[in-house]
């Protein structure tokens, strides 16, 4: 049996999704940077938006996926839909909780990404990336707990733009690898 790529909804959805959610979060975090002070509040209910996309993602990847550490994946997901859900309840009113959220999530996600790493086969580069990435901006939140807004709304919009480019490559490595096993309308054994 042959399959066409243009037939194959999963892969051309898994490079455009990569793509898109990848220039959306380099968007944000261009926006964090920009101006960090007033952002940050209106942020807060976008980040919980955010946390809550990431979880149910987790969430899917961990019941979808076919690596070691589902179980890992599975916790971050669950621990990103709740603290999702608390930034979008009361937004104002957790800036301070929102913080602690933030820098544990950092942390958490560092964790589990560096874990799921290692149980890829090949390609993992990307995810230790991440991974460092979320814990130094994690563990700098949480060892600043004075933190200014200002410096908190760069430091998120910093750790927004580097994932949302590595998101963007990941897209176009996706996209190149899809054209690559034959391209729209080549046919690929099934």
């Amino acid at each position: 049996m042959v399959t066409n790529v243009d037939d194959s909804p999963t892969a051309r959805w898994v490079w455009y999704s990569l793509l898109i959610f990848g220039l959306l979060t380099f968007a944000v975090g261009v926006f964090f940077i920009a101006d960090p002070d007033e952002t940050l509040k209106v942020f807060t209910v976008i980040f919980g938006i955010f946390l809550l996309v990431d979880g149910v993602l987790a969430m899917l990847g961990a019941v979808f996926g076919r690596s070691d550490a589902r179980g890992v994946l599975a916790v971050v997901g669950v621990l990103s839909v709740l603290a999702g859900l608390v930034l979008i309840e009361k937004p104002f009113a957790a800036l301070h909780i929102f913080v602690i959220i933030l820098g544990i999530w950092f942390v958490v996600g560092a964790v589990a990404r560096f874990v799921y790493a290692f149980t890829l086969p090949g390609a993992r580069g990307g995810q230790i990336l991440l991974a460092v990435l979320d814990a130094a901006a994690g563990i700098v939140i949480l060892a600043w707990p004075n933190i200014g807004l200002s410096t908190l709304g760069v430091i998120i919009g910093i750790v927004l733009v580097l994932r949302g480019l590595l998101l963007t490559f990941a897209g176009w490595a996706a996209l190149r690898l899809e054209r690559s096993a034959g391209g729209p309308g080549a046919p690929l054994p099934a």
